[in-house]
Order: structure tokens, then sequence, then C-alpha cells
């Protein structure tokens, strides 16, 4: 239950500071920062994974220990 917890709420923190920075980067509206931060966290949550998931195939395939 305490993981599930803390990756609902780094979620919801990653949310808010999409929100934040690309209303204010590029001046939209809430509704428009809304939107754009609700399909940007999926986005940077699949490449982050994507990133870490290759970086350890990565290691393991030249005999390094993982991370």
């Amino acid at each position: 239950m305490p993981e599930r917890l803390k990756q609902y709420s780094l979620v919801l923190c990653l949310f808010v500071f999409l929100f934040v920075i690309i209303g204010n980067g590029f001046h939209l509206k809430p509704g428009g920062a809304f939107l754009a931060a609700l399909s940007g966290t999926p986005l940077v949550i699949y490449a982050f994974k994507r990133w870490s998931s290759a970086a350890a195939y990565r290691d393991e395939r030249d005999g390094a220990t993982p991370r």
C-alpha cells in the first residue's frame, strides 16, 4: 500500500509540474494547460520507463550489474 501511494503521489506531482510549466511557458489558458498536462504525463512516464529499461538492458549486455 505505501508503495502504491508513493507512485500515485509522484504521478500527481509530475502532473502539477507539467501543468505549471506548460501553462506558464506557452501562456495557455487553464483549460489548455490542463489538457496538455493530462496528455503529457503518461508520455513522460512511458519515455522514462522505456529509457530506464534500455539502460538496464545495455548494462546487462555489457556484463555490468544492472542499476
